[in-house]
């Protein structure tokens, strides 16, 4: 009997040490199939990051320049205007234009000021004047119209009522006269307020000095004079490039 009972015991506690062997065998299974798991979504993470690092390299370096330059302005670059030459510009606004290197300084002080749209508008009036057949003055003078002259415009001249409706009435039918009125009016402005102080400005006064270009510092926008302001000034746009 005794023997029996001992059998039994014996059998009853085997029976409970492969119920623990079974119960660690799958504890031990979850726990290894999460770290698997675990490992794959950090090994995918890590690929991940490695693609994007790898994409940020391959970007064009135009790209990161473009970047830097948001941030700190137009980049600085070497001199190459003689002191002579860019004296000359300061005798007047139509010997700034007439030159492309007064032209291109002109410009990059206008970035300065986020005024741009004025020169990039007066530039291309230029161009368009050159058109030699219907369609073409036809195509451009709709970009021009859609770039800088509609309400809303991505680089919106400020334009009197007057003009922008003149321009408008002959859009459809456009000539190569269409926008002399408004190129008038923005030299004008450009003339009377931004000439002035690009005189005064760094850009100028370094190359009339003979100086390395120094990187540029974006001002505010300075305040635009409106085309009302300038009813009685008589400017002579008899010089173009």
């Amino acid at each position: 009997m005794d023997e029996r009972k001992k059998m039994d015991t014996s059998l009853i506690f085997f029976s409970q040490l492969n119920m623990c062997e079974s119960k660690e065998k799958t504890f031990f299974k979850l726990i290894h199939g999460s770290a698997k798991e675990e490992a794959s979504k950090e090994a995918k993470i890590r690929a991940k990051e490695k693609r994007n690092r790898l994409s940020l390299l391959l970007l064009k370096p135009e790209l990161h320049e473009e970047t830097h330059g948001s941030r700190s302005g137009p980049p600085a670059k070497a001199t190459r205007v003689a002191p002579e030459e860019a004296v000359i510009w300061g005798e007047s606004f139509d010997k700034l234009l007439s030159h492309k290197d007064g032209l291109e300084a002109f410009t990059r002080f206008l970035k300065t000021e986020f005024s741009e749209e004025n020169i990039e508008f007066w530039v291309a009036c230029e161009d368009f004047k050159k058109s030699n057949d219907p369609q073409q003055v036809a195509r451009k003078a709709k970009a021009i119209y859609e770039k800088f002259i509609q309400t809303e415009a991505p680089q919106e001249v400020n334009l009197d009522f007057h003009t922008k409706e003149l321009i408008l009435k002959s859009i459809s039918q456009p000539t190569l006269h269409s926008f002399d009125a408004a190129q008038s009016r923005v030299y004008q402005l450009m003339e009377q307020d931004s000439y002035t102080r690009f005189l005064k400005s760094d850009i100028y006064l370094d190359l009339i000095e003979g100086r390395p270009q120094r990187p540029t510092n974006l001002r505010r926008r300075s305040r635009s004079f409106t085309y009302n302001e300038f009813q009685d000034v008589k400017s002579d746009v008899a010089i173009w490039l």
